[in-house]
């Protein structure tokens, strides 16, 4: 079991970007914290990242994306928005995909969060080998969230059509356009686990 404090770290995930970050991220970190309950007292949460529990000490409304870059130290998962439209943050939590830029980790005590570092089993492996044999990312920022919904549409649904797809990973964006290639991948990706 890890314990991770974050003494007065845990009040300044959105107050360091309001002279680091460029402008629009600002406003989305802003925008973030206006929008969301104030909750600002310290909690302790034990949560399960990977297999391994953790007793972390935060606000209660910091961000579980914050949490387990900043505290756990798994820097797989990506802030792309901050309100859960890119889903660059996707992580599962209980096993179900969730955008983890706007899951308070107060709000998550006792749950079992996986991030693209604890993706194990056939479909998962699958679907990195494949992502790497076809050059699947160009810049590869948005790649995490890409591979967490792929590994989840395929482990749900062996045979995805087209529709299925474009349905399943309509909550991911990726700016360099490479929609084609993660269609393609996770096609791919189902004949491999067929066969």
């Amino acid at each position: 079991m890890t314990v991770i404090e974050s003494n007065s770290l845990s009040g300044m995930w959105a107050e360091d970007l309001s002279t680091s970050a460029p402008s629009a991220v600002r406003h989305v970190a802003a925008a973030s914290r206006i929008h969301a309950p104030k909750r600002e007292e310290s909690t302790m949460v034990t949560v399960k990242i990977n297999g391994v529990e953790h007793k972390i000490e935060a606000e209660a409304d910091m961000p579980l994306l914050w949490a387990i870059r900043d505290l756990v130290g798994l820097t797989g998962t990506k802030f792309g928005c901050g309100m859960a439209q890119c889903g660059a943050c996707t992580v599962y939590v209980d096993g179900s995909p969730t955008r983890s830029c706007q899951t308070f980790i107060g709000d998550i005590e006792g749950a079992e969060v996986t991030t693209v570092e604890g993706l194990k089993g056939k479909v998962a492996e699958t679907v990195q080998a494949v992502w790497a044999d076809l050059d699947v990312p160009q810049c590869g920022y948005c790649q995490s969230g890409q591979i967490m919904s792929a590994t989840d549409l395929l482990a749900n649904n062996p045979k995805p059509t087209d529709a299925d797809i474009d349905a399943a990973m309509s909550g991911n964006l990726c700016r360099c356009a490479t929609y084609h290639r993660i269609r393609a991948g996770i096609h791919e990706a189902a004949k491999r686990l067929e066969a």
